[in-house]
């Protein structure tokens, strides 16, 4: 896997050749609270960079997910639904999708690990 490359909007996404695996950060599940739903895509569906492509639902708030990078979807991580306790950092397990990426390099100007908790700081 390569190293995670986050965006403004707390997603992450982790490339290994042509395909990205996209989650959401552990500050991005912590400022959500307690999670009670999570709405996921239906495998198949084509994403530009910045499309909405799941949502995920707190006693606080219902929050959107972006995707990092435009492509298409090719794998769901159907047990979050029932184990939203993974959803975050966690590769293994906290992942969202797999997208087959369009365009590798529209990850280029993400942020990096370093820059990401900079801007978390700021």
């Amino acid at each position: 896997m390569g190293a995670k490359k986050y965006t403004k909007d707390h997603e992450w996404i982790s490339v290994d050749g042509d395909i990205g695996v996209v989650g959401i950060s552990d500050h991005a599940k912590d400022a959500l609270g307690d999670l009670v739903y999570l709405d996921l895509p239906e495998k198949g569906k084509v994403v530009s960079k910045g499309d909405e492509f799941a949502v995920v639902e707190s006693v606080k708030a219902a929050s959107e997910i972006y995707a990092p990078a435009s492509g298409e979807i090719v794998e769901v991580n159907e047990s979050l639904a029932d184990e939203m306790d993974n959803l975050g950092n966690d590769e293994g397990k906290g992942w969202i999708v797999k997208i087959k990426l369009s365009d590798a390099s529209e990850i280029d100007n993400l942020l990096d690990e370093a820059a990401y908790q900079n801007y978390l700081n700021d």
